[in-house]
């Protein structure tokens, strides 16, 4: 099993952490997503879920970082800024306390894609993977989670289906993986609690 591992090339410049203030919604709705068991652990100890937010009219955005999502809240200390990325060459430059997580190069193509999307959620959940399915937007099976080839079938969703209304999707081939995305981190949250019924 390769989840929770990093795929992409990294050149990771260790540095202070972002202002707090300066992504406090994103912060709630991470540690809101770990309460309700969409981010976190499996019993294998592979970590999954992130989330990001993007960084003014740039396709730079901050997100949580890799091995962090066994922990209940995250403080600014465990959130990281992709500063570049390269979806062909498989790069990605990042700089914070902590590595971006290894889902970056997805949360960077919907953001080279789409200059409306300001916030990212990916979670996992079973049963709700299960009925959204080939039912809503979805990758293909074969396509592996963390590579140029996930970041790319981003494009193909906004292309060939409707992502760009319904902004969100299931990965057929990263298991329990769900993603989406809106102009704010509350937007996206709306879109996610819409289909989990959650308010």
């Amino acid at each position: 099993m390769d989840e929770g591992v990093v795929k992409y090339r990294c050149d990771w410049e260790e540095a202070g952490p972002v202002a707090a203030q300066n992504i406090a919604d994103l912060m709630d709705w991470r540690d809101r997503l770990h309460g309700l068991g969409l981010i976190g652990v499996y019993e294998n100890g592979i970590g999954f879920g992130n989330v990001s937010v993007r960084l003014g009219n740039s396709c730079q955005f901050v997100i949580s970082g890799t091995q962090t999502a066994h922990l209940r809240t995250l403080g600014p200390e465990s959130y990281c800024t992709v500063t570049e990325f390269n979806l062909e060459q498989n790069f990605l430059g990042c700089r914070g306390p902590v590595q971006a997580s290894s889902e970056s190069l997805t949360h960077g193509a919907l953001y080279l894609q789409r200059q409306d999307v300001g916030a990212i959620i990916h979670v996992h959940n079973p049963k709700l993977w299960q009925q959204l399915l080939f039912k809503i937007p979805t990758t293909r099976k074969e396509i592996p989670y963390g590579t140029p080839q996930m970041a790319l079938e981003m494009f193909r969703l906004f292309e060939e289906e409707n992502l760009a209304e319904r902004k969100i999707l299931a990965m057929a081939g990263h298991e329990d993986g769900i993603i989406c995305f809106g102009s704010t981190v509350d937007e996206a949250g709306q879109v996610l609690s819409a289909v989990i019924g959650y308010t």
